[in-house]
């Protein structure tokens, strides 16, 4: 694993689900705790490590929400950004599509135009000088209810920034039924976002169901359970949906039991496209060159079937078709010179 392990560090990658507030580093969230005394997240960085222990999604999401807390103006907003594509450098990582929650600031009174311009100049610093390409996943965050969705949809499709590309759902499954979300995704589809909602991963297969029919779901966040659900299955492959696994996650937050009982291999057994991320890194002690080092032990797979892992998170992504050439090209010349 050593070998591959190296191998690993070194190959060009795309990703696709993950976090911008839940891409904070423990330096990072220490620095923003500092700041701002009254939250109760540790200051410490390795406090932070004990801190990020949950008992389960609910927690998690408690959890979560304490480090938002830590975002209360463009500037906290502008540093989160740009630290975060620092990095996904540090990775190898060359394009990623962020999930960001608008509303999550812009309720903490962060204006709008100012929260859009924050991420916007992180992102065209990011791309000059660390040479990490960001696009952005609006998401609503589903606890928040419809008024939650309303300003999301509205940011999105009114400053429509012009590093997003698509428009998601993410937070609690459980009691958060996918189709009361189908105006705002119509609306957002109108305007020419891609549609990518979380669906899954601590509910059935009929919530990944309900993503497809009702939100016109383009890729599915997790789709952890789809596994229960051959027909859902055949449909994802037939139809070329791909699945945003993510596998440490989902032990952190319980979705599975243990990374042996993943349902990756039955995913990929069934002709699913699967691309491999970090969700929430730091918070779940991984990065995504361990995510795809956990992918490799649990699929048995040498470097050539992790550059074709690599390949399809670029397959599946927004890129447009010269970006997507290059980066394949990328791939395939980084593992021919690696021998493989």
């Amino acid at each position: 694993m050593t070998d591959l392990s190296t191998f690993i560090a070194g190959l060009p990658k795309a990703e696709l689900h993950v976090h911008h507030v839940g891409s904070a580093s423990p330096r990072i969230v220490a620095q923003l705790a500092a700041r701002h005394p009254d939250s109760p997240v540790p200051t410490d960085p390795e406090a932070l490590a004990d801190y990020f222990v949950f008992r389960d999604f609910a927690h998690f999401i408690e959890l979560y929400l304490s480090v938002v807390d830590l975002i209360r103006d463009a500037e906290d907003v502008r540093l989160l950004t740009y630290e975060v594509a620092r990095d996904m450098a540090r990775q190898n990582i060359r394009y990623a599509e962020l999930t960001v929650t608008p509303y999550s600031s812009t309720r903490r009174g962060i204006p709008d135009a100012a929260f859009v311009e924050a991420i916007e100049d992180a992102r065209k610093a990011a791309e000059s000088e660390l040479d990490v390409v960001l696009r952005w996943c609006f998401d609503i965050p589903g606890e928040a209810g419809l008024a939650s969705a309303e300003e999301t949809a509205r940011i999105a499709t009114e400053l429509q920034p012009e590093g997003l590309v698509s428009f998601g759902l993410g937070g609690p499954e459980i009691g958060v039924p996918r189709p009361q979300f189908k105006p705002y995704f119509d609306r957002a589809i109108a305007a020419g976002l891609h549609s990518v909602p979380h669906a899954g991963e601590t509910t059935g297969p009929q919530t990944v169901w309900d993503a497809l029919t009702e939100l016109r779901a383009e890729r599915i966040g997790h789709g952890t359970s789809s596994t229960q659900d051959p027909k859902l299955l055949a449909h994802l492959a037939e139809h070329r949906i791909p699945l945003e696994v993510c596998p440490t996650s989902n032990i952190a937050t319980r979705a599975v039991a243990t990374l042996d009982e993943h349902p990756i291999k039955e995913m990929v057994a069934a002709g699913v496209l699967v691309t491999i991320n970090s969700d929430d890194p730091p918070m779940f002690g991984t990065d995504l060159n361990s995510e795809y080092a956990v992918a490799a032990r649990l699929l048995d797979l040498d470097a050539a079937g992790v550059a074709a892992l690599a390949k399809n998170a670029v397959e599946a992504s927004f890129m447009d078709a010269a970006g997507k050439a290059r980066l394949t090209a990328e791939i395939d010349a980084y593992t021919a010179a690696a021998g493989h």
